[in-house]
């Protein structure tokens, strides 16, 4: 099934889809990244190494036939990384926690995800910032991040960036960093090592899988300029609600599952949004990734269903 903007580059792409509903378990050993389905996870043990998990797109509040209960979905995922055989060092939450940015849905979403017990490091997703541009989010889920909501840490050896990328999407209908938070990132970036193994989450896609859907970020091109330099870059995102990768040089672009509904594969309806599946066929289109990443390799990719 071809995912990506017939117009875009090819060469190093990888491409696969699985429907959403658990979550990515990362590890990494020696710098490198590798990304495991929470089902992986849980069957054995991994290696000796730094684990993170990654969930995105929870839309708490959405109540459609596309998945009547979200609540429950993201608690099954919740439930999936408390019984991780290796506790991971913490989270990313990669946007989209809420449906409609409504004070009882964050309240939800706050209760239901106190149930991780490692740090969850967040980024807005463009339901999370409707009507306020993300005032209740950046209150609720990153008091302590200065104007923005952009930031950085380290962590196992790595060095990760969360970018905001969703304040312009009603108007633009595509993802955007804007002027400050590219400068922010230049000079964040400076004091880096090429051999500084990178991590970059956000959640609109930065490569542009299908402008036609706001599936890119306008200015990412300028972004990707500064982490070019480095020799193992991986950049999460979530939105697009399935698993699509590409391999470009030494940056690997990641989508992510959603913990809520999947949306149709690039340009395989009128328009993107929830898609529903026979609730007696779920287990067959939920879906495990394992995914190998090299610097200066492309990725080794395996898919499974959870049937």
């Amino acid at each position: 099934m071809d995912t990506q903007n017939p117009g875009m580059n090819r060469r190093g792409l990888l491409k696969c889809m699985a429907w959403a509903g658990t979550g990515l378990v990362w590890t990494v050993s020696g710098g490198i990244p590798r990304g495991l389905g929470l089902g992986e996870a849980l069957a054995a043990p991994m290696a000796d190494g730094f684990t993170f998990v990654q969930i995105s797109d929870s839309h708490i509040g959405f109540n459609k036939e596309a998945n009547p209960d979200p609540n429950a979905t993201l608690q099954a995922a919740i439930d999936h990384i408390g019984k991780l055989p290796k506790p991971p060092a913490m989270v990313l939450h990669t946007g989209d926690v809420t449906h409609l940015s409504k004070p009882e849905e964050f309240d939800t979403a706050a209760q239901l995800l106190k149930g991780i017990k490692q740090d969850i490091h967040y980024v807005p997703g463009e339901h999370d910032v409707i009507g306020d541009d993300g005032k209740q989010f950046f209150e609720r889920f990153m008091p302590k991040r200065d104007t923005g909501g952009w930031y950085s840490f380290d962590q196992g050896g790595v060095h990760f960036v969360g970018l905001v990328n969703v304040l312009t999407f009603e108007t633009a209908k595509a993802g955007g960093f804007g002027t400050e938070q590219l400068d922010w990132l230049e000079k964040d970036l400076k004091g880096r090592t090429a051999s500084t193994p990178i991590v970059v989450f956000t959640h609109v896609p930065m490569w542009p899988i299908y402008p036609q859907w706001g599936w890119a970020t306008e200015d990412a091109p300028q972004a990707l300029s500064y982490l070019k330099r480095f020799g193992s870059v991986t950049v999460l995102n979530g939105h697009i609600h399935q698993v699509v990768q590409k391999v470009e040089g030494n940056v690997t672009y990641q989508t992510a599952f959603s913990t809520a509904f999947p949306q149709p594969a690039a340009g395989q309806a009128p328009s993107p949004g929830p898609m529903k599946v026979p609730a007696d066929q779920l287990r067959n289109v939920l879906g495990i990734r394992e995914i190998d990443l090299v610097p200066m390799k492309a990725a080794a990719v395996t898919d499974v269903t959870l049937a």
